[in-house]
């Protein structure tokens, strides 16, 4: 295994993939941040890591969407991981998208849009990683969801993905033993959606949550370090921090 740390962010310009690749940056990684539109985002995280340690973060754009956007970030990460040398310590598969679908209404490409997003991009993408991960003794950390197990009224499409996440990530776990770890950190609430949400459902929301508020990004990316860097004997576990929601109350 490599001594010099390395991880990939995907989704990490902002809100919880922010706060990932700062908590793993904090904890001596040289990070591949990765984005899709969020690029001056992500060259504001860039500038302040590197600012505080030269040369440890790169950004690097795709869209997880399509193979080719799977490929190409495959390879941004192959080329950072040959400048630092050594091997991928840690993926975190945190980017998603995330939106309404109404049964009767939902379009093919919404489908496609989400599914491919969601789950089949975080699938590619290890599957391509698969050498630099074991070279490191790597691990896996899929971001998953509250809504993986309870679906949520009028997203049917996105729960399902997200379910799909949650067993990929299991069966990864199983076959990828013993020398790549995975595991998932499934997020309640931790910040409202950058869509406009009423204070009524801001407040049905927390009603369902057992320690009645807000998390904070913080909440998870300390999870990610911890099943990613601290937890060489857990793998295949889901790791809920959601503040008591999945207690269902």
């Amino acid at each position: 295994m490599s001594s010099q740390l390395t991880a990939l962010v995907t989704g990490g310009a902002a809100r919880i993939g922010e706060a990932i690749v700062r908590a793993l940056h904090q904890r001596g990684c040289n990070v591949v941040l990765h984005y899709n539109a969020s690029e001056a985002p992500a060259q504001a995280v860039a500038e302040s890591l590197n600012a505080a340690r030269p040369d440890s973060v790169v950004t690097t754009a795709a869209d997880l969407s399509s193979p080719q956007g799977v490929s190409s970030l495959a390879q941004a990460t192959n080329e950072a991981l040959a400048q630092w040398g050594g091997g991928l310590s840690v993926l975190v598969n945190n980017a998603s998208r995330f939106y309404p679908t109404r049964v009767g209404d939902t379009r093919a490409y919404e489908w496609d849009d989400l599914v491919n997003s969601n789950l089949r991009g975080p699938y590619f993408l290890v599957q391509s990683l698969l050498e630099p991960l074991r070279a490191a003794g790597g691990s896996v950390v899929n971001i998953l969801d509250v809504h993986a197990e309870r679906p949520m009224q009028g997203h049917a499409v996105y729960s399902a993905s997200k379910a799909g996440l949650r067993m990929m990530t299991l069966a990864l776990a199983r076959e990828l033993a013993p020398g790549i770890r995975v595991n998932g950190v499934s997020p309640g609430a931790i910040l409202w959606p950058e869509r406009e949400v009423s204070e009524s459902a801001k407040a049905e929301v927390l009603s369902r949550v057992a320690l009645e508020r807000l998390g904070a990004p913080e909440d998870i990316s300390s999870a990610v370090a911890y099943l990613a860097l601290d937890a060489p004997y857990v793998t295949g576990q889901i790791l809920a921090v959601d503040g008591g929601r999945s207690l269902n109350i």
